[in-house]
This record gives C-alpha cells, sequence and structure tokens, in this order.
C-alpha cells in the first residue's frame, strides 16, 4: 500500500469514526430515508434550503445512519462538503463524486493537479474505493440520499414560489 493510499484509509476512518454533521436538525424542508439492500447500509438526511444571491443554497443539511465503515464516512465527507454550497454546486460535486466511483480506481484527469482539493476535498479518498464494485454503492449512499433531498425541497420550495 502507497502512502497516499494510506493517508486516504486514514481519513475514512477518521470520518467513520468522528462523523461531520451527524444528528437530526430540528429545523428542515425535507428528509429523505436511503438503503442500500446488498449490505443493509442506512441513512437518514435532513436538508434545509437558504435563498442565496444566485439560487437556492443548503443552509444546513445533517444525517444519522447505520452501516459500514465507508458509508458512513462518505455521508461525513459529503454532508461537510455540500453545507453552505449553492444547490447546483453541491450537484456538480455529486456528479464528479460518482465519476470517482466510476473510475475503477484511477483518478481521472480531471482531478489531478491543484484543482483536487478545491473539486473533490475529501472525497478523493474515496478512490481506492472504486476498485471494489460491492462498495460502491456504500459510498454513493449519502450521496444519493443528498440529491434526493435537494430536489425534493427544491420542488418544494418551486411549488411555494407559485
Amino acid at each position: 500500500m502507497t502512502a497516499m493510499e494510506q493517508l486516504y484509509q486514514q481519513l475514512i476512518l477518521d470520518h467513520a469514526k468522528h462523523p461531520a454533521h451527524r444528528g437530526a436538525q430540528d429545523a428542515y424542508d425535507v428528509e429523505v430515508h436511503h438503503v442500500n439492500p446488498t449490505c443493509g447500509d442506512e441513512v437518514t438526511l435532513r436538508v434545509r434550503l437558504d435563498a442565496g444571491d444566485s439560487g437556492p443554497v443548503i443552509g444546513e443539511l445533517t444525517w444519522t445512519g447505520q452501516g459500514c465503515s465507508i458509508s458512513q464516512a462518505s455521508a461525513s465527507v459529503m454532508s461537510q462538503a455540500v453545507s453552505g454550497r449553492p444547490v447546483e454546486a453541491a450537484l456538480a460535486l455529486s456528479d464528479d463524486f460518482r465519476e470517482l466511483m466510476d473510475s475503477r480506481g484511477v483518478l481521472p484527469e480531471k482531478f489531478a493537479g491543484d484543482d483536487l482539493d478545491e473539486s473533490l476535498e475529501d472525497a478523493v479518498a474515496f478512490v481506492g474505493v472504486a476498485r471494489y464494485p460491492a462498495r460502491i454503492k456504500c459510498a454513493l449512499l449519502g450521496w444519493a440520499a443528498m440529491k434526493d433531498a435537494v430536489a425534493q425541497a427544491s420542488a418544494a420550495t418551486d411549488g411555494e414560489a407559485r
């Protein structure tokens, strides 16, 4: 195992042991619950959207869940990465994470270099997970819940504006 792989593995374990944004906020627009039926991992996510200068912003996002360290660490990383960001930027980051998971363990060229930290932040640590197809769904669980919650919250907000 290379030094970089060890660093990434340690980052995943740290997020699993000390998850960011874990808990259930009281004020939220939408709550979603997602389950990975192949392994039983679960995540419940609450999101509140706030008005931003150029569109809605993820004002607060919290989650609770149970499952393997990969699913729980990925939910932690996702919540840290998207909280406070415009919805459009959070969804683009989710697409980048999906591309990373589709990479089969080889960091795509677009993430190489100085843009890496800015684009994926701690999520880049999951590049090694992409080598194990059975674990990809674990890593994507929280991200899929975020996309679902944001879509539902956006639809509710659009409905209120009419």
